[in-house]
């Protein structure tokens, strides 16, 4: 069982910053992609950044230039440093993980952390 947890979520005012980490645990287990994923009230959750077992990235348009994913893979942590926040931000953020264990490949969320963006 591959579990993750996220951490780093808060209140801040409108330009500040705050970064997000997300730590895998389990047995025996391969990441491979990590990501970060966004759901303000009523709306769907929508993808804010990726990063590959390559170190290659992905940003949604909106947080291009002022967030940054990152990844330590001996600790299987990924993170997201957000700065420049606005309020439009406000959202729980949930990490993803593309995971692969005892010859199966799945993808696990984390329980998600509240972001909240004040004007």
């Amino acid at each position: 069982q591959v579990q993750l947890v996220e951490s780093g979520g808060g209140l801040v005012q409108s330009g500040g910053s705050l970064r997000l980490s997300c730590v895998a645990s389990g047995n025996m287990f391969t990441i491979y992609t990590m990501g970060w994923y966004r759901q303000a009230a009523g709306m769907t959750r929508e993808l804010v950044a990726l990063i590959t077992s390559g170190t290659s990235t992905h940003y949604a348009d909106s947080v291009k230039g002022r967030f940054t994913i990152s990844r330590d893979n001996a600790k299987n942590t990924v993170y997201l440093q957000m700065n420049s926040l606005e309020p439009e931000d406000t959202a729980v953020y949930y990490c993803n993980a593309l995971v692969s264990s005892a010859g199966a490949h799945f993808s696990r969320w984390g329980q998600g952390t509240q972001v909240t963006v004040s004007p």
